[in-house]
């Protein structure tokens, strides 16, 4: 049965990196004049908070830091970014740290845009499932692209290359779990206004957004 404007939801967007989850996730907060919490950007926010930073120098070293004294995230990257035991350390290090910040600034957006009386609010965090902030969602769409045009994607958006693409997602639970997670899939394979519109019609049957 459809939930009533009046009732407060968020909504989450999962898929493999590249799949276009924030350009649909973006569309659908413009369209609805909600707001959309961006994981991404959280992230960028906690490595800029003093306590984050000392923590994570103390573990990998100055050599983080850039000229302004601020975590340098590619070169932060090279460290955490891989398969080999070193890597997969250092990440596990980076997420007991960093996590927890990341989940309690989006809480406090989650909890201040009720407070607002806004109807609902979007989340958009690429490794939300596997950390278990999906739990605070009422439903998650899973964004479905193919790799090729998932590759094509973060070449014109980040400039990486195939490698780059499948060490990420390689740190990331695999396509087929995420999906399992998740309450419906958006073929986002074809025209990105298909794409749009099975979103529209998602939110409408589900939250009466519309």
């Amino acid at each position: 049965m459809p939930q009533t404007d009046s009732r407060f939801a968020v909504l989450g967007f999962a898929g493999g990196v590249g799949s276009g989850k924030s350009t649909l996730s973006r569309m659908l907060a413009e369209k609805l004049s909600i707001p959309r919490i961006d994981g991404d950007e959280l992230g960028h926010q906690v490595l800029k908070l003093n306590t984050v930073r000392d923590q994570l120098t103390t573990i990998f070293g100055s050599e983080i830091l850039n000229q302004q004294g601020e975590v340098d995230r590619p070169t932060l990257g090279k460290k955490v970014w891989g398969e080999d035991n070193t890597a997969i350390q250092n990440r596990k290090q980076l997420e007991i740290i960093v996590h927890p910040e990341i989940k309690n600034l989006m809480q406090q957006q989650i909890d201040s845009a009720r407070e607002q009386g806004v109807r609902g609010v979007l989340l958009d965090a690429a490794v939300m499932l596997e950390t278990g902030w999906g739990n605070v969602c009422d439903k998650i769409v899973f964004i479905e692209t193919s790799q090729n045009q998932r590759l094509q994607n973060v070449t014109e958006s980040r400039n990486w290359t195939l490698e780059q693409l499948q060490k990420r997602e390689q740190s990331q639970w695999s396509l087929e779990d995420k999906k399992s997670h998740c309450d419906v899939t958006i073929d986002n394979s074809g025209p990105l206004n298909n794409s749009f519109q099975q979103l529209l019609n998602y939110v409408e049957r589900t939250f009466g957004w519309l």
